[in-house]
């Protein structure tokens, strides 16, 4: 790779591992007692002034945002981050890092089927090979999971999934806004319209006294807040500005492995041929799949 791109290589590997350390830090808080609700709180309530200083600096000298404006960032803002996250939250309490990371990843499939089902876009033999690679990848570990842990894999494996398609129903109707209003505006924007309906999520499903956690469990949110939820968001963009979308998300691929190796060194998670067979075929999965995406439908 030219010297000149070398930056946004490493923005984009740093963007990637950052992101994956949010299962980590969930994992460690859920140590300390506390719910998904409370937990998923105290993130967004840290997060909120960075996104909504985000939103301002993107929108200095912008035109003012119409209703239609408004109507689609509420509901970005509800499907990719709000849904989105409470359901991965709740998810990560009964699977383990490594397997919710390897789910997570499915998200560009998911796109393509929701493509399929709504636009009628087809798909080429390539990426359902892709596609067929990856899915066997996640079943591979999740059958393993669910062998040694119960059926509660099960239902925290399915709460991620759930997860991912919100996350794909996103990308998938954000295209519009995102030429309107630039993405960082909109994730600046879409991001803090999430903060507060987890904040009034708290509100009403919560007596205030749950707010009462331990001191661990703020610290923790915190650090997720911005090493794991702001800092990667601006790394990848920067990353993409410099060496486009395409080497951006390969080069985020490290992401499901660092989640891995820091679950095994932080969390004491099992590391087994079994995980090590499953990560590589989503990986392989993925990169075919990718790389299939430009060629025509049969």
């Amino acid at each position: 790779m030219p010297i000149p791109q070398l930056p946004g290589l490493v923005f984009a590997v740093l963007g990637a591992i950052a992101f994956s350390g949010k299962a980590i830090i969930v994992k460690l808080a859920y140590r300390y007692g506390v719910d998904a609700v409370t937990l998923i709180m105290y993130r967004m309530l840290f997060a909120l002034p960075l996104f909504a200083a985000m939103a301002w600096w993107a929108s200095r000298g912008k035109a003012a945002l119409t209703r239609r404006d408004w109507l689609g960032v509420l509901g970005l803002g509800f499907s990719g981050y709000y849904l989105a996250s409470f359901l991965d939250f709740a998810g990560l309490a009964y699977i383990t890092a490594s397997l919710e990371r390897l789910i997570l990843y499915l998200t560009p499939t998911l796109v393509l089927l929701i493509g399929l089902l709504l636009y009628g876009r087809r798909i080429n033999r390539t990426q359902l090979w892709g596609m067929g690679i990856s899915y066997a990848g996640v079943l591979l570990v999740f059958g393993r999971e669910a062998t040694l842990a119960g059926a509660d894999v099960a239902w925290g494996s399915l709460l991620v999934f759930l997860s991912a398609i919100s996350y794909a129903l996103y990308l998938s109707y954000s295209g519009e806004l995102v030429r309107r209003l630039g993405s960082l505006r909109l994730v600046g924007l879409a991001t803090s319209v999430a903060c507060l309906l987890c904040l009034l999520q708290f509100a009403l499903l919560r007596p205030l006294s749950a707010a009462q956690v331990a001191p661990e469990v703020i610290w923790l949110s915190l650090l997720n807040a911005t090493a794991c939820t702001a800092v990667p968001v601006l790394l990848v963009m920067m990353a993409i500005e410099r060496i486009g979308a395409g080497p951006a998300a390969q080069a985020g691929m490290v992401g499901p492995m660092s989640t891995i190796l820091m679950g095994v060194w932080l969390l004491g998670e099992p590391f087994s041929g079994w995980i090590v067979a499953g990560t590589a075929l989503v990986l392989a999965g993925i990169l075919v799949f990718s790389r299939a995406a430009r060629l025509p439908a049969d």
